[in-house]
């Protein structure tokens, strides 16, 4: 077809009225089946009767905030009677080196030897299915012991703690009964065994081994401890080589468990020279998040031993680190700590220690003696207890656990003589234990430490061990009342790092594996979700538990990642009393600040509830009933039922919610009535296109009417739990009202379901559209409503409108059945709905045509937008010293992922481009009232020279100077108030050595030791 005839009117008007004629029955059909006019004019009715409110979003924010304040508050008076009881239990126990104690150990519960007989520690244990705690079999009147597998079950120090520890059944019930809500409640002890409730088996892994130790986890180190900087020299001099520096780097990784998001870190390894294991980071300290130290443990693997070992050297460079990291005002500015890891020290170096350390002794010393022999273990104890430390031996790779331990309970020491109960909390993170159906549950656990209060053992300041309960995130979602925040807001809480404890997109990935997140979603900082606040105004402000506002524009990614919405979004935040936490609430501008208010009869909305194809909003809260038992297996609709008619004057209901959930029940009802009609009406629908009806309302209200069978439904997954995108949950609107909401009202939006599997098998259409109550930009959307249709169906429709013809003689100039032009229907995002080639259907339109796609770019018909901007925090390299010497290496860290958005304005436009040889033209002509563009293409000229358009992830490279910068950056974050560094009563004679076993510190040091252990 030559170039001049696409710019022929004929062909101009051709195109437009296949958009128009096709645009006109789609709309027909996707008004008529979905009832949407009908549904407009019933809330039309009622506009007289609603009042429309703004909504006021730091208010909205601040009664939030006090709400959830109230829960942690529920929650931390739950531990703190655990602490209560695990003390007084204590103090009244003595201990008893033969004691004999038949324990519920949770390995070996319910075991039978070969001859039937229960196993010892292993007696019979009830365990019954509990909804509450997703069905896994519990005993909720009992708690029982999980002791690790490096440990003996029969331990006195285990048998004696498991003992007096029984007192606290009767407090776990006790506190299960007054908030039901509550999962798991435990005590974790510094013997290391682990008392939860309710009592659960424990299964260990296919090597018959259990590595849990409740003492690395997160809580118990953060409830433990004061934050603190730390620097761990490593000896890598020959006398190293083989087991030992693989027990050496074993020791590192183990202390690096130990430390958490409040401290701060360094290694250091050193021959006759100082190695710093990452050497960017000379001279300093890092955060101790999980990314750093990811990355440190990945360094550790190139250390190898040779040379002589300068202790001196190493132990002047870290005491200078401390003091000049201190004075910059970063880190922990608390305890602070060198971990010295080595097989012997020819000295004991106490002129260093005198220049850098005494008399104060801020800066305690850990030594770890790696190896069997002891000859230089005499210098190694010294320099511990000269320093308020402790000394340890670690022959073997078993050994290396437990002696790391060892350390927390020096550091624990000023906080239990203090006897200060701090209420610690963790950022959110993944319990396995509780498996939902998305395989994952995200929890945030609050703990308090547990003293000894016997008199005798006041000044060594012996920590007992940590209780704890866990609170999963859906629990503070419960608190939001999604209905307030309109179709796009929602509600997030981070954690004095910046690290999130809830938010919207901290979900699972889709498989497609086009987007990655944190391993566990440990440690997912706000600044990686809200990528657009490129300053942090945002994070840094509720960082500093500020109360304020804050707006930027937004590209949200919906659809499994494919689509964008882009919106602006006006930001209230505050902080939540009593925790770490800071709490915002982002709405969206527009019809997202505004609320209404419908008024109905109670017997009147009850009455259009008992509909059977009514159903609520699964995930939202209607009525608590987790708050008595025998209201935790009642639907919410039953829960408003009951409490609407007053039978259950015990349920606890959001009453302004029902309100409204009336209101919309009694305006939505008439649909029901005219859906039936339509499919009572056989003429209708008679090749069964119309599979499916939907509607939703903006109190999380929902009606579905089939037009085909169960069995015949393409799409049976649409609208079911399975279905997670496309129904109301805890903290999103379904995604057909979202993508609704956003386009011109009375417009249809028209999508093609993505699958997860890589191709695309979609053989459905899915068309919404809004329902507002008013006509302008200040209404409330109120609704929307859809259809789902077979595919065929609406492809048919397409191809019947384009072979119209606009002139009189019925010649058509162009058809899209010649072989010269490509016709397309693509949606405001670019994805495909209809091509004559059907395997290209779902696929991205600059895939199939790039250079189309490209010049509807350049032409602004289209915008591209770069989202999803993720902070990687480590990088993998294999490259040698000698090749980065040679070339500067650029390594991927940031990856952005682009999404397409069609440029509303446009409604039609041609265009030419230049290829090799040829002029290749097109034309594309928007569908009226829909989101969808028709695309007609030359087929002529082949433009292979311009590349297609991917929507495959881009990833930032950095040179090595750049990616150093990024590594030393630190964001802001808050310290945590209380700081137990250090207290004037400690016993530091508890350090793992008797002095006097050394002859090296001689008499000459006797006077100074004496002065310094007076202190």
């Amino acid at each position: 077809m030559c170039l001049d005839g696409w710019k022929s009117s004929r062909t101009m008007d051709s195109v437009k009225l296949w958009a128009s004629a096709f645009g006109g029955e789609i709309k027909s059909i996707a008004a008529k089946y979905s009832g949407s006019q009908l549904l407009q004019k019933k809330y039309k009715e009622y506009e007289k009767d609603v009042s429309i409110e703004e909504i006021d979003g730091l208010q909205l924010v601040k009664k939030l905030a006090k709400s959830m304040e109230e829960m942690f508050h529920k929650k931390s008076e739950a531990v703190r009677r655990l602490v209560e009881a695990a003390e007084d239990a204590h103090l009244k126990h003595e201990f008893d080196a033969d004691l004999q104690y038949e324990y519920f150990n949770a390995v070996l519960i319910n075991e039978r030897d070969e001859e039937g007989n229960f196993l010892e520690l292993g007696k019979e244990f009830i365990l019954v299915p509990n909804d509450h705690f997703n069905n896994l079999p519990v005993n909720i009147s009992l708690s029982d012991v999980q002791v690790p597998t490096n440990m003996y079950n029969k331990d006195p120090a285990i048998v004696n703690g498991v003992f007096w520890s029984e007192s606290l059944n009767k407090v776990f019930v006790d506190n299960f009964d007054r908030d039901p809500s509550l999962i798991w409640q435990y005590f974790g002890s510094a013997k290391g065994f682990f008392r939860q409730y309710p009592g659960i088996k424990w299964e260990p892994d296919e090597n018959g081994v259990i590595a849990f130790d409740c003492r690395n986890r997160k809580w118990y180190i953060q409830a433990a401890t004061s934050p603190k900087d730390v620097v761990i020299l490593v000896d890598v001099s020959g006398s190293m080589k083989g087991l030992r520096l693989t027990i050496a780097k074993q020791t590192v990784s183990s202390i690096l468990d130990t430390l958490g998001d409040d401290d701060f870190f360094n290694i250091i390894a050193y021959n006759e020279e100082l190695h710093y294991v990452e050497p960017c980071l000379n001279g300093t300290l890092v955060q101790a998040d999980r990314a750093n130290k990811e990355h440190f443990r990945e360094h550790l693997n190139k250390l190898f031993a040779k040379g002589i070992g300068m202790l001196d050297i190493a132990l002047n460079e870290a005491f200078n680190i401390l003091n000049d990291f201190n004075h910059t005002g970063q880190g922990s500015i608390c305890s602070q700590a060198i971990m010295l890891i080595t097989d012997g020290a020819v000295d004991t170096y106490d002129t260093i220690f005198a220049k850098y350390n005494w008399p104060d002794r801020k800066v305690r010393m850990f030594t770890y003696l790696i190896g069997r022999e002891a000859a230089f273990a005499d210098n190694l104890k010294w320099m511990a207890c000269a320093n308020k430390g402790f000394f340890t031996q670690i022959s073997t790779l078993a050994d290396v656990q437990e002696n790391v331990m060892e350390y927390l309970h020096v550091l624990s020491r000023p906080k239990v003589i203090d006897q200060e109960h701090d209420v610690v909390w963790t950022e959110a993170y993944i319990d396995s234990t509780l498996a939902d159906d998305q395989g994952l549950v995200l929890m945030t656990t609050v703990a308090m430490p547990v003293f000894s209060k016997q008199n005798e053992t006041r000044s060594k300041g012996i920590l007992l061990g940590v209780v704890g309960t866990d609170v999963p995130v859906k629990e503070l979602l419960k608190a939001i009342p999604k209905y307030k925040l309109g179709i796009h807001g929602y509600a997030f809480a981070i954690t004095n790092n910046g690290y999130i404890l809830t938010h919207p997109e901290l979900r699972p990935l889709y498989e497609e594996g086009k987007k990655r997140r944190k391993p566990n979603y440990s440690s997912v900082d706000l600044s990686e979700v809200e990528w657009e606040d490129r300053d942090d105004v945002l994070r840094n402000a509720m960082v500093n538990r500020k109360t304020g506002k804050f707006s930027m524009e937004v590209k949200k990614t919906v659809d499994k990642g494919k689509r964008v919405l882009v919106m602006t979004n006006d930001y209230y935040y505050t902080d939540i009393r009593g925790t770490p936490f800071s709490l915002g609430v982002a709405l969206s501008r527009g019809h997202g600040k505004y609320f209404f208010r419908g008024n109905v009869t109670i017997e009147e909305g009850l009455h259009d509830l008992e509909h059977p194809d009514v159903s609520l909003a699964d995930e939202w809260s209607y009525c608590n009933t987790d708050v008595h038992p025998e209201h935790h297996q009642m639907a919410q609709l039953e829960a408003i039922k009951l409490y609407l008619t007053g039978k259950e004057p015990l349920l606890q209901c959001d009453k302004e919610l029902i309100q409204e959930v009336l209101f919309d029940a009694v305006v939505s009802a008439p649909i029901e009535a005219y859906w039936t009609s339509l499919a009572l009406n056989k003429s209708e629908n008679s090749d069964k296109g119309v599979e499916v009806a939907f509607l939703g309302t903006r109190t999380g209200l929902s009606r579905i009417n089939l037009f085909v069978g169960p069995e015949q439904l393409t799409n049976r997954d649409f609208l079911t739990a399975e279905d997670k995108e496309n129904i109301f949950n805890a903290d999103h609107f379904p995604l057909w009202y979202r993508r609704a909401a956003e386009q011109i009202p009375g417009s249809f939006v028209y999508s093609i379901p993505f699958s997860t599997e890589t191709a695309n098998k979609s053989n459905v259409v899915t068309a919404s559209t809004a329902i507002q109550l008013l006509d302008d930009r200040k209404s409330p959307v109120v609704a929307a409503v859809g259809i789902q249709m077979k595919l065929e169906f609406f492809q048919r429709k397409f191809w019947t409108a384009s072979r119209q013809c606009p002139s009189l003689d019925g010649r058509c100039s162009i058809s899209c059945d010649d072989e010269a032009i490509n016709c397309y229907l693509i949606d405001n995002n670019g994805f495909i709905l209809v091509a004559e080639d059907y395997r290209q259907t779902g696929n991205f339109f600059g895939e199939i045509e790039g250079a189309v796609m490209n010049k509807l770019l350049t032409m602004g018909s289209f915008k591209r937008f770069l989202v999803e901007f993720n902070l990687c925090s480590w990088w993998h390299s294999d490259l040698t010293a000698k090749a980065q010497r040679l070339k500067q290496t650029l390594e991927p860290c940031d990856t952005e992922y682009p999404a397409f958005v069609s440029e509303r304005t446009i409604k039609e436009t041609t265009g030419n481009i230049a290829c090799d040889d040829c002029f290749k033209s097109f034309v594309i002509q928007q569908i009226p009232s829909s989101n969808l563009f028709m695309v007609v293409v030359d087929n002529e000229c082949n433009c292979e020279s311009i590349l297609p358009i991917t929507m495959e992830p881009i990833e930032i490279r950095y040179n090595e100077s750049l990616k150093c910068e990024r590594l030393k950056s630190q964001k802001i974050r808050r310290r945590p108030e209380s700081c137990h560094g250090f207290h004037p009563e400690e016993n530091a004679r508890e350090c793992g050595g008797v002095l006097g076993l050394s002859a090296k510190p001689t008499l000459v040091l006797l006077p100074l030791l004496l002065a310094i252990f007076s202190r």
